[in-house]
């Protein structure tokens, strides 16, 4: 097909190419798909990720002190070795933006990057009358590429695909009332004016739908998935410990507490299985909650923190690779989900991950029948996040597993892959875009 013939989509998503960075990872891997799927990409990102070297790329600062002087403390902090240099840099920046700072954080209590949304839309001003593109496509993460598409449906009448990757509205998001209106004034406008909405869960398109009724079949549900890892995958060897690896971050909301409690009772019904069992735990800074929790654990010899894993100097192994080896070596993966009204309308980003592993997942699932459907049907362990005893019937069946050497990989390749998701955003833009322009 030549260049010619393809369709120009216009991306916006704050968040692209920052490696580690879950909402840049749900855009940046489905690139190359739409690439062969013969779309011409043209992204609208922050500055803060890597330059792209394949598609065109613009990378672009906010408007405002707020969310600029955020930006620029990354970006400098990437470019300028010299720590004192870059304390006098941003003591500079900090210094000159500080009046208008105080305003915008006075008189403007939203997201700290919806500023972003101008500097995108006067960028897009220009692209769109250059490169004529069929689609507007908004990712997000960050409100502010949402806002910037609604205002150039408004101004064009494109086609808009709006991805909405975390619910904008749920209990206890935060006692801000600006920050509340806002999220529920731009959720109504993706849902009056997008012309394709899509969230990654059941519950999220169902509860929006329910605040805007005129959403109606424009609204889709569509998992983002996970890429493959590259790795070359050894097959399973059970060893002298059944080794429980929790691979991703901790935090307030998402830490180890209820597991640790499970993992004691399970134990205490059974001493000699403190000798047998291992948690290994990888990823950066524990929480408080985790570490208070660790520090209490009264069998300290059954874990092993190894931090965040990096390239090996020696072998030039990355970092990554080095933990995907690590997780097809697990016995069992465990998958924190968390225990706030957030999590019914959320999966954790490591799932996809795990699923490609192919190893055996226990999972703590908080009011969230999807994702234990899921889990369950590809047969993995679901206990609740909220009960000590369900952690431990799972615990006893994983055991009892291990014992049997029953704990050998799947064999079955995950159906939730980044190429699929981005073949059903394909299609349902396919449709709006082929039709008449308003």
């Amino acid at each position: 097909m030549n260049d010619s013939n393809k369709q120009v989509w216009l991306i916006l998503a704050h968040a692209f190419n920052m490696d580690g960075q879950a909402a840049s990872q749900a855009i940046t891997d489905k690139i190359p798909h739409f690439i062969n799927l013969g779309i011409v990409p043209i992204v609208v990102s922050g500055a803060l990720g890597t330059k792209d070297k394949v598609v065109e790329h613009h990378q672009i600062l906010p408007a405002l002190p707020v969310a600029l002087r955020f930006d620029l403390r990354h970006y400098f902090r990437l470019r300028i070795s010299s720590r004192v240099l870059y304390r006098i840099v941003m003591l500079a920046i900090s210094l000159a933006l500080l009046p208008f700072y105080i305003i915008e954080k006075f008189f403007i209590r939203i997201e700290t990057s919806w500023s972003w949304a101008i500097t995108a839309y006067i960028t897009c001003l220009r692209i769109i009358r250059e490169r004529k593109p069929v689609v507007i496509y908004s990712a997000g993460g960050a409100y502010a590429a949402h806002l910037a598409a609604y205002w150039l449906k408004l101004r064009f009448g494109l086609p808009w695909v709006a991805e909405i990757y975390d619910p904008m509205i749920f209990p206890g998001q935060t006692t801000n009332k600006m920050r509340i209106r806002f999220s529920t004034w731009l959720e109504g406008k993706i849902c009056k004016h997008a012309d394709v909405a899509v969230w990654f869960t059941q519950e999220a398109l169902a509860r929006a739908r329910a605040r805007h009724p005129e959403l109606g079949e424009r609204g889709h549900c569509i998992i983002p998935g996970g890429n493959a890892p590259e790795f070359t995958r050894t097959p399973y060897q059970r060893g002298k410990h059944l080794v429980i690896g929790y691979f991703g971050t901790l935090a307030k909301t998402r830490n180890l507490e209820i597991f640790l409690q499970g993992l004691r009772k399970f134990i205490e019904k059974n001493p000699q299985h403190a000798e047998q069992i291992r948690l290994h735990i990888y990823g950066g800074r524990v929480d408080a909650i985790s570490a208070n929790a660790l520090r209490e654990f009264p069998f300290p010899m059954m874990i092993e923190q190894f931090g965040r894993i990096e390239t090996d100097r020696i072998t030039g192994e990355s970092g990554r690779d080095q933990v995907l080896k690590r997780m097809n070596a697990a016995d069992c993966l465990l998958l924190l989900h968390g225990t706030v009204p957030f999590c019914e309308e959320y999966f954790p980003s490591k799932l996809y991950e795990y699923l490609w592993s192919q190893r055996p997942i226990l999972a703590l699932v908080w009011r969230n029948p999807q994702l234990e459907r899921i889990l369950r049907e590809l047969g993995h362990w679901t206990a609740s996040a909220d009960d000590a005893d369900s952690i431990v019937t799972a615990l006893e069946e994983l055991y009892v597993r291990w014992m049997n050497d029953d704990l050998a990989d799947s064999g079955i390749a995950s159906p939730y892959t980044v190429e699929a998701s981005t073949r059903q955003i394909y299609a349902l833009a396919h449709t709006i875009s082929t039709q008449p322009l308003k």
